[in-house]
Parts: C-alpha cells; structure tokens; sequence
C-alpha cells in the first residue's frame, strides 16, 4: 500500500528544484499534489507529468507574496480533491548583500515570500482544518495531518551576506514551534526542514550564464560565487552538495504516518555540515 493514499497536499515553489521532487515523490506515494509555481508552463508540465505516470495533482500558478494567494492555494485543494492534510512552505528565493548595502525593500522581500506568504497559507487552512478536525473528533476518529515549512540552516545558524534572508528563516523557525502548540490539538504535526547546501538554481556557481528567477518582471539572477561554494563544500562531512531529490526525501519523512508523533521540530538536513 502506498504510504500517502487519500492524502492531500500542496506544494508552493513545486515547479522547479526540490518542490518539484518533492510533488512528485507525494504523488507517487498516493497523494493528490496542489502543484504551485509562479509560471504557468513549469507547473503544467509536473501536473502533466504526474498524471501520466498514474498520479493525481492541478496546477495553482501565482506568486505566494500576492495577498489572495494563500486563500486560493488552500480553496483549489479543497475544491478540487475535498481535503487537505499535507501543506509545504518551500517557496522562496534569495537577495543577498551585507547589511551596508541592504535596501529596505531588499530586506523586505524576504520576509514577504519566507514569511508572509507561509502566514497567508497557513491562516487560510486554518478554519478548514479546524472544520475537518471537529467532524473527526465528533466521529471518534483521529486523522493526523502535517505541515512542513521550509528554512535554512541561514536561519539556525545565521550566514554573513545574507541578514534578509537569515531573519526570514530564522522566523520561519518561531513560527514553527508556535503553530505545533496551536494545532497539536487539531492533530497537526507541525515541523521544519533546514537545509545546508543543495544543488538547486540557488546554489550554482555563478558564471556568467546563470539562471534566474522573474521577480516583479525583472530577471533576479541566482547562484553563489565560487570560490564561496568551494569552501562551502570542503567543510560538508560528507563531501558534497545534497541533490534536490534527497532534499525532497527528507521532507517526505515528515509527511509520512511514520512521523505522526513528531512536531515543533527543526531537522537540519546539511550532510553533516554545521556552520
């Protein structure tokens, strides 16, 4: 049997990178995937390609900063599929800089994708599920649901350059532990992911081709210098990057019934590298 069969789950950020690993390794398990991405052609293409190898999942296009997102997020899954029991805070992007030469609006990016926007999604599940958890209590029936949000070890261990981005995470994280003392009595299991360094878009050596992301119509160009990644990388036990499908498996390990009795957790996932 499949470990997530009648589930329902959305994904923000599963166009590209880990939320795309992470859609579809929900999917293959059963789940019905919410899949979301700020361009309409990546998430059609992994709601494509999880229909074609059997699963279930529709596409929710939109930017999660935009303030009627996290109502529609969580309305299509209800709408759609008639539940939700799995939510993933992954979207998200990086603007780094010392402090010095940080604008206020550069600050206040991050805090709106890592910080407002997860709030909006959450607060818009929370009649639902308050919704779903009364009926079960009522019927004598415990049904365990889950949220992950998405940090950083930036956000546990902070990284110079990167104070924007530090303190959304690292908020992300208060948020975490908040939300598993108020939903532990919905049946819950609120936790959060901190990765190290995984290979993603984020993370490439820059170049001179790098990728990037289309924020307020300009192009955000990503990646981090190289000799900056090297180190990085020299000081990772285990000698390397994380791909984006073992950063998706340990989200999925939250997601499982395996994990039911864990919550208001921080798993940093970093092949052993503590900054």
């Amino acid at each position: 049997m499949r470990r997530l069969d009648g589930k329902v789950a959305i994904i923000s950020g599963s166009g590209r990178g880990i939320g795309r690993e992470l859609a579809f390794k929900l999917a293959g398990q059963g789940a019905s995937v919410v899949v979301n991405d700020l361009d309409e052609a990546p998430a059609n293409e992994v709601v494509t390609q999880i229909r074609d190898a059997g699963g279930t999942a529709t596409a929710c296009v939109g930017d999660v900063t935009a303030d009627e997102f996290g109502e529609r997020f969580v309305r299509t899954a209800l709408e759609t599929f008639g539940g939700l029991d799995i939510i993933v805070n992954n979207a998200g992007y990086t603007r780094d800089g010392v402090i010095q030469k940080q604008t206020d609006e550069q600050f206040q990016a991050m805090l709106d994708v890592h910080v407002s926007a997860p709030f909006r999604i959450l607060r818009a599940a929370a009649e639902p599920l308050r919704t779903m958890a009364r009926k079960e209590a009522a019927e004598g029936r415990e049904v365990i649901r889950k949220v992950v949000n998405i940090s950083s070890m930036a956000g546990t261990h902070g990284n110079a350059g990167q104070i924007n981005y530090s303190a959304a995470k690292s908020a992300l994280v208060g948020m975490t532990k908040t939300l598993s003392k108020e939903w532990g009595r919905l049946k819950v299991c609120v936790n959060c992911v901190a990765f190290g360094i995984i290979d993603t878009r984020l993370t490439q050596p820059i170049s001179g081709s790098e990728a990037s992301i289309p924020i307020g119509g300009q192009p955000l160009h990503t990646g981090i210098p190289s000799a900056v990644r090297d180190a990085l990388l020299d000081s990772v036990p285990l000698g390397r990057a994380g791909t984006a499908r073992e950063a998706a498996d340990s989200i999925y390990l939250l997601c499982v019934p395996e994990s039911d009795y864990i919550s208001g957790q921080v798993l940093v996932v970093s092949g052993g590298l503590s900054l």
